[in-house]
């Protein structure tokens, strides 16, 4: 795998919902394929169990909460710096969406593989919780085309309101 300007200046990143291969974000990861500044690494899964949920419109969120919930699917790619910052900019990094994190996750393939050290992208631990305790404590192992049925695009959503007011608004509306 060669990325523009690769080595020290790349990151792996797991990505585990939108961004995958057939879901409605993978358009950025073509786009930065096709300009030199990504490339698909493997299929992998995460080391450890992580709380994978879904929140309003269906979003997949990544719970930092080691021990709960499944060994996640999902895909890695080495991804250069200005395809990083394009990735922060659509999980709203800056906005405390989600934060970029560490993970370990290992190649999908025979037997058992090293670690690879990769960086995910995490729900806020300003609502992660919340989101964890919505879900009845149970997440997912995949984000597939069956969570993901109901996504509603970013230009679907409500304007009225700010993503995080979307989240709260989604935690504390009663189940019943």
């Amino acid at each position: 795998m060669v990325v523009d300007g690769g080595g020290a200046d790349t990151v792996l990143i797991f990505t585990y919902g939108t961004l995958k291969q057939g879901f409605s974000n993978h358009s950025l990861m073509q786009d930065l394929i096709r300009r030199g500044d990504a490339a698909f690494v493997a299929r992998c899964r995460t080391r450890d169990r992580h709380p994978l949920v879904c929140g309003p419109y269906r979003v997949p969120f990544l719970l930092d909460l080691a021990g709960s919930g499944e060994r996640v699917w999902g895909e890695v790619y080495e991804v250069g710096r200005e395809g990083l910052a394009r990735m922060d900019e659509l999980e709203g990094t800056g906005k405390g969406h989600y934060e970029r994190r560490p993970i370990a996750v290992v190649a999908d393939g025979e037997g058992e593989r090293d670690d690879l050290a990769a960086e995910a992208y995490f729900a806020h631990p300003s609502y992660a919780m919340g989101l964890w305790r919505k879900s009845g404590e149970v997440g997912y192992e995949v984000y597939s085309s069956k969570e993901a049925r109901g996504y509603v695009k970013r230009m679907d959503r409500p304007r009225n309101l700010t993503f995080l007011q979307q989240i709260d608004a989604f935690i504390a509306q009663s189940d019943s």
